[in-house]
């Protein structure tokens, strides 16, 4: 008996961060996504690791600590995430996880499931549509997921 297909249509995109952002949330442990624009989209998120690394951020003690002894993957999709909300801390409010920066808009993360084997793409800046080549070599991994 196989699987029932993935839906048709507009319910995923991509989004591309720089390392070590994406292992920080493929550890469970960073669970907003900081941005400059309120997101309104809740949806299924293909998270891929750009070729960028920021370097400076390595030396934080939270990412250090966060990251240990975890593969730094680059130009590949290395997980899936679910968008649940985006918000921004009241001015004056303490903020509402380690891994926020003040005046951020903070993009929720929930579901997070890290790919067994990388998905080698290109990505790109802002939130972008996978083609369905990439996208069935994504779900090939997760073979019980159902959106």
């Amino acid at each position: 008996m196989s699987a029932a297909p993935l839906p048709e249509g507009d319910w995923i995109r991509g989004i591309s961060i720089k390392q070590p952002w994406a292992t920080a949330i493929l550890t469970g442990a960073k669970q907003v996504g900081n941005r400059p624009q309120h997101w309104s989209w809740r949806t299924w998120v293909l998270l891929h690791a750009s070729q960028q690394i920021d370097r400076p951020a390595l030396r934080l003690p939270l990412v250090a600590r966060t990251i240990r002894e975890q593969r730094l993957s680059t130009g590949a999709v290395v997980g899936i995430a679910r968008i649940t909300g985006c918000h921004q801390d009241p001015n004056g409010s303490p903020p509402c996880s380690p891994w926020a920066h003040a005046g951020s808009w903070h993009v929720e993360l929930a579901d997070v499931q890290e790919l067994p084997l990388l998905v080698p793409a290109r990505g790109q800046l802002g939130p972008w549509k996978p083609a369905p080549d990439l996208l069935d070599q994504v779900f090939q991994q997760c073979p019980g997921f159902r959106p």
